[in-house]
């Protein structure tokens, strides 16, 4: 296949990039920075760039550009980025596919299970009902732009990523940090659920849906055994060994994060329920095998 990616140099990104490479596929990644000699690199999102001249046919369409939410307190200005880079970036995108006179297959566009109102109690499948908070305001806007695509005949795909989990980018270094300084414990009130996916599975599950043409819309892409905080502080302190004896109350969170701080004082229980459906199998189905793979040899 030849597969093309928004966002190929990122975390996800550039996991997904090896695999497909790996694996035989040819990748070609849009970036605004194109490095001089990468023939892989195609400029997109700069004046004058016309990547849909560069492209030629392609099979697949992969997106996974935007700011991440995990950077910087969210001022008014972050997080206008937030949702602008992800609707520049989409809008591209759709704009790029409408102009190829050979369409790709398939549109997989990145989202996230943020869609979803917290809470301690639901559990989400791909049907469940969208919040009304900042993170699902973002979320409806990237699928909605993205859901374009399918006026164009391409089978459109919303992956929706819980935590990802890797060892030098994402939420785990903030997490595990705590545990390696031996100061670790109980995030708020610990009740809070992690629906998390160790990134090796998220990048297969990409590949998934790009390969599976009955896979189309919205998938949760997250492990089918998501854990409270506390159980998943316990557990990243069980593989480091650490222990779990100091607590992070919601206020001093919310006094150094401000709005941010709802990434781990709340969170939803979400089902992968189409990857289930469609016959996916997970690599790391549990937290502590997950971790034990990523923080190996610390």
């Amino acid at each position: 296949m030849r597969v093309a990616i928004a966002g190929g140099t990122g975390f996800l990104g550039s996991v997904l990039v090896r695999m497909l490479e790996e694996s035989g596929h040819e990748v070609l990644i849009l970036t605004r920075h194109p490095v001089a000699g990468d023939h892989r690199m195609v400029g997109y999102l700069m004046e004058g760039a016309r990547p849909e001249k560069e492209l030629g046919p392609i099979d697949a369409f992969v997106n996974l550009a935007g700011t991440s939410i995990n950077a910087g307190r969210w001022t008014e200005r972050r997080k206008q980025d937030i949702l602008s880079s992800r609707i520049a970036a989409t809008d591209e995108v759709v704009r790029i596919i409408r102009a190829m006179e050979s369409k790709p297959d398939v549109l997989v566009n990145a989202s996230a299970v943020g869609l979803y109102p917290t809470s301690e109690t639901a559990i989400y499948n791909e049907k469940g009902p969208a919040g009304n908070d900042f993170l699902a305001d973002v979320v409806k806007a990237w699928e909605h732009r993205a859901a374009e695509a399918g006026k164009e005949g391409v089978r459109t795909v919303f992956m929706r990523f819980g935590v990802i989990l890797g060892k030098d980018e994402g939420a785990l270094p903030l997490i595990a940090l705590p545990y390696r300084l031996y100061g670790g414990g109980t995030v708020g009130s610990g009740r809070q659920w992690v629906s998390w996916i160790h990134v090796l599975d998220a990048a297969r599950a990409i590949l998934f849906a790009i390969e599976n043409t009955p896979v189309t819309g919205p998938v949760n892409t997250v492990a089918p055994n998501p854990l409270r905080m506390k159980q998943f502080g316990r557990t990243v302190g069980h593989v480091l060994n650490r222990p779990h004896i100091l607590p992070v109350p919601a206020f001093a969170l919310k006094a150094a994060l401000g709005e941010k701080s709802k990434l781990v004082l709340e969170g939803q229980r979400v089902a992968p329920s189409k990857l289930g459906l469609h016959g996916f199998l997970f690599r790391f189905p549990d937290a502590e095998e997950a971790l034990r793979d990523i923080l190996k040899n610390e």
